[in-house]
């Protein structure tokens, strides 16, 4: 994987993060992510896309979030996971959650799309 497309996808995760802040975060996801594409979340719920887009029209925005340890796994010439421990907090000062997490990219046409996105809860 090179430089360039790390520098992409971290680029496109932290969009999404900042639309999950900034109360955007279904208008993003339901352009970004691909027709089939899914989330499994902490809770054990599995979402399709317009569960997702749904579900995140009627969500509180995050207060702040940060990435760390993240690194990129290439999964063929035309798609690649993100992975990375998110941390998030809804309040400034409140307990974040924390998770590692995974986002499978797949490129389409020029661009790349979000097909399957995974948390998993740490402690």
């Amino acid at each position: 994987m090179d430089d360039e497309v790390i520098r992409d996808l971290l680029a496109l995760e932290r969009r999404g993060w900042d639309a999950l802040c900034e109360g955007t975060a279904a208008a993003f996801y339901d352009e970004v992510m691909t027709g089939d594409g899914a989330m499994v979340l902490a809770n054990g719920a599995v979402m399709d896309r317009d569960a997702v887009v749904g579900a995140l029209g009627a969500s509180p925005p995050w207060h702040h979030y940060d990435l760390v340890d993240v690194r990129v796994v290439a999964a063929g010439d035309d798609a690649a996971a993100l992975v990375y421990t998110g941390r998030a907090w809804r309040e400034e000062d409140g307990e974040p959650f924390t998770g590692a997490m995974t986002s499978l990219y797949v490129r389409d046409g020029s661009r790349w799309r979000l097909a399957l996105y995974t948390q998993t809860p740490v402690s």
